[in-house]
């Protein structure tokens, strides 16, 4: 007597109900750390005050970071753009981002106290850093590292490293502005910073060393690569691209103003030209930076195919 067998495939084991939520909950900040958040942020608040105060006034006194107005708004719509990537990344609350922490307290501490401005303002972005780390996990700090290094470029730089930068920058700018002056036939000597013309001298001071260009075209650059360039590496060279161009950019403008001197009028040459040959040559520096950007699309293909093949 035979005996049938019913088979039947085994059920298939699918998460349960509460495994599904205790996933979700994991990968979702919980109300001790978006409370703990809280209180820290205002806390922040409380503290970098007065510092932000007088970091926005700078912005506006100081031409060179007039471009300090834009870095914050940027560094929020990146936040804004990568919301989604930033809600899946699971919390992992972690003590090992506290020494970061104790870093950027210490470094406001002798910011403030040392009245050094430059460590009051870095410390904001070790101890956000710090806090990131700890509430949320180093995961998370990597998926918020870009803003919040890009917050670095609204930072001016303390005194003594300025003054280490301007001075290279002006003496860089009068021997190639003497350089081509003298191809193009006008007679100058040159001394340090100083270019003595037939008719008058002109001084490379530290406003037109070229610092400021500099500066915003740097941060341009990095906004520009983000947008405009998926890239990581390519983002990288045009924001180091900069540095040059504005460089050249400044001394075509020492060039163009001595050439008014020479062959214009010195009164016009010292006064509007100057002033509009400086927006013309930053903005002669971004079609520069646009047209680089252009030429690294075309090239570096044909160094892919050419490493690919070989």
């Amino acid at each position: 007597m035979t005996r049938s067998v019913d088979l039947q495939p085994e059920p298939h084991l699918a998460p349960s109900a509460p495994a599904l939520l205790a996933d979700s909950a994991a990968a979702r900040p919980s109300n001790g750390a978006l409370l703990g958040a809280a209180a820290v942020g205002l806390l922040l608040l409380l503290i970098y005050a007065h510092i932000a105060g007088k970091l926005v006034l700078d912005w506006y006194i100081l031409p060179d970071y007039s471009h300090g107005f834009l870095v914050p708004l940027f560094s929020l719509y990146v936040l804004w753009e990568r919301r989604d990537r930033i809600r899946a990344v699971p919390v992992q609350q972690s003590w090992a981002g506290l020494p970061l922490v104790v870093l950027g307290l210490l470094t406001v501490v002798f910011g403030v106290y040392g009245a050094e401005l430059f460590l009051s303002r870095v410390s904001f972005v070790i101890l956000a850093a710090g806090l990131v780390w700890t509430f949320f996990g180093l995961r998370m700090l990597r998926e918020v590292r870009f803003p919040l290094l890009t917050l670095l470029l609204a930072i001016p730089f303390p005194d003594i490293l300025f003054n280490q930068i301007t001075f290279p920058l002006q003496l860089l700018a009068s021997d190639g502005a003497t350089g081509v002056l003298r191809l193009v036939g006008v007679p100058v000597l040159h001394d340090g910073n100083v270019i003595q013309l037939p008719v008058m001298k002109l001084e490379v001071a530290e406003a037109c060393s070229g610092i400021r260009s500099l500066m915003s075209l740097f941060t341009l650059s990095v906004l520009y690569g983000y947008f405009l360039e998926e890239n990581t590496w390519r983002r990288l060279v045009l924001a180091l691209a900069s540095i040059p161009i504005a460089v050249v950019a400044n001394a075509a403008r020492i060039v163009g103003t001595g050439l008014c001197v020479q062959f214009w009028d010195p009164d016009k040459a010292m006064g509007f030209f100057h002033e509009f040959s400086g927006w013309v040559m930053f903005l002669v520096s971004l079609l520069c930076l646009y047209l680089f950007h252009r030429l690294l699309l075309l090239l570096v293909p044909r160094f892919s195919r050419a490493a690919r093949t070989s």
